[in-house]
């Protein structure tokens, strides 16, 4: 038995999602003729109280998306230090839209409103880029799935507005967020101008973003995915599983927060941790006693086929998901315990 902790992105579909990939209705979607697309779209928008939706092949082109519809070339967007756009994504923001990125030294990926503030005022001649973008991550992926408290992101959308600046989620785990915060689509709907959510993480899709917006700014980003290399044909197979992700997976992530809790639990008590993050989701971040390592660490759990993930820094990460059955959760707590 392999226990994959590696990301929650590992998971294969469930029979009730295969079932219903096999019996979707398809057409081409480049024409905006595949029925199950159209579905997922609108589902999603509804969902959300947004205006419309865009299915996309992977998270990261649907970021790349919104970063370009909301610069020009020479621009610059505001993000956190761990944020995903900037440190996972390939360089893409400078690749594929020329901004500059001007990084928050935030805490476990979440800066403050006060920050923000400090971060849009500034110089404003022709020798400093003009600030565009605000990009936020929920849950935060390098700060171990930690939370924004929402009564911040009401700042920072304030502050945003007050600056002409756009403001996008990386909301990629976003469903963990609403789950253990007890909130809702539609709040983060009319908080902001964009929001990408991804159906291939926590929600066990096998592919798939969505991007959520107004018309406009999904018409461009119909441009925009075509232009980078986006646009798919009889991709209903695929959006039939989003739309079941979206029916069946969503309270259930409660269980994998719960997982978490109780790996951490071990982890807190081990002589052999220095440091555990907080945990509020589907994601455990810790360090081991630099005698051992992070590297040597994780050989000896792979040589017991348990895997996980370096985080660099001596950080670890185990990610629960809805593969990682109760006969596995056991194992590794024993494996955790004797280490």
């Amino acid at each position: 038995m392999i226990i994959d902790l590696i990301s929650d992105t590992v998971t294969r579909p469930t029979k009730g999602m295969l079932d219903a990939m096999m019996t979707a209705k398809v057409g081409d979607d480049v024409f905006k003729m595949d029925p199950t697309v159209n579905a997922l779209q609108e589902k999603a928008a509804a969902m959300f109280g947004m205006e419309d939706a865009l299915f996309f092949p992977s998270g990261t082109m649907a970021n790349q998306t919104a970063i370009k519809l909301h610069t020009q070339p020479g621009d610059k967007l505001i993000c956190d230090k761990y944020a995903h756009v900037y440190n996972y994504e390939g360089g893409g923001a400078a690749f594929n839209s020329g901004v500059t990125c001007k990084l928050i030294d935030g805490n476990r990926g979440m800066f403050t409103a006060e920050q923000l503030q400090e971060a849009v005022i500034g110089r404003a001649d022709i020798h400093v880029p003009y600030s565009r973008l605000v990009c936020v991550e929920n849950t935060t992926n390098k700060g171990g799935g930690a939370c924004w408290d929402f009564s911040e992101l009401e700042k920072l959308k304030k502050i945003s507005k007050e600056n002409n600046l756009a403001f996008h989620l990386d909301g990629a785990r976003l469903f963990n967020a609403l789950v253990a915060k007890n909130e809702t689509p539609k709040q983060y709907g009319e908080l902001f101008d964009t929001i990408s959510i991804c159906l291939s993480k926590g929600l066990g899709a096998p592919i798939g973003s969505i991007l959520l917006g107004s018309k406009q700014h999904i018409a461009k980003a119909l441009r925009i995915r075509k232009l980078l290399g986006g646009a798919m044909r009889q991709v209903g197979f695929l959006a039939s599983a989003g739309i079941y992700a979206l029916d069946n997976h969503i309270e259930r992530l409660a269980e994998d927060h719960q997982k978490a809790k109780e790996i951490g639990a071990v982890l807190a008590t081990a002589a052999y941790v220095t440091k555990l993050e907080p945990i509020e989701t589907n994601i455990v971040i810790f360090y081991v006693d630099e005698k051992i390592g992070a590297d040597t660490f994780i050989k000896k759990m792979k040589d017991k086929n348990i895997l996980l993930t370096p985080m660099g820094e001596g950080r670890i990460r185990i990610v629960t998901h809805l593969d990682y059955t109760d006969i596995m959760h056991k194992i590794l707590l024993k494996e955790l315990k004797s280490f």
